[in-house]
């Protein structure tokens, strides 16, 4: 079994910057991407930012310049940094993990439970 758990979201004004991160653990052989999707009420969900193994990273287009993402290996964990912050930013931030486990023969995809981010005055 593989949890992740996100921390770091709360309540922030326009333009101020939030840390988030997301720790894997659990029976860990190999992670070969991390990222962070985000989902607003009534909308669908999007890409903000991945990274892989080899530390490619991709964003969406509405974060680019603003936001990095960024991964320690050792401690299983991925960050990502939020800049500038919009209220069109708010939403319910998920972290999503392709992780090979010690007790499977493949890789499985991983979800945490999200934090919050709500940006306003």
């Amino acid at each position: 079994q593989v949890q992740l758990v996100e921390s770091g979201g709360g309540l922030v004004q326009p333009g101020g910057s939030l840390r988030l991160s997301c720790a894997a653990s659990g029976t860990i052989l190999r992670i070969y991407n991390m990222g962070w999707y985000r989902q607003a009420p009534g909308a669908q969900r999007e890409m903000v930012a991945t990274i892989n193994d080899g530390d490619s990273t991709n964003y969406g287009d509405s974060v680019k310049g603003r936001f990095t993402i960024s991964g320690d290996n050792a401690k299983n964990t991925v960050y990502l940094e939020t800049n500038s912050l919009k209220p069109e930013d708010s939403a319910v931030y998920y972290c999503r993990a392709d992780v090979q486990s010690k007790i499977g023969a493949g890789a499985f995809r991983y979800w945490g439970q999200g934090t919050q981010v709500t940006v306003s005055s």
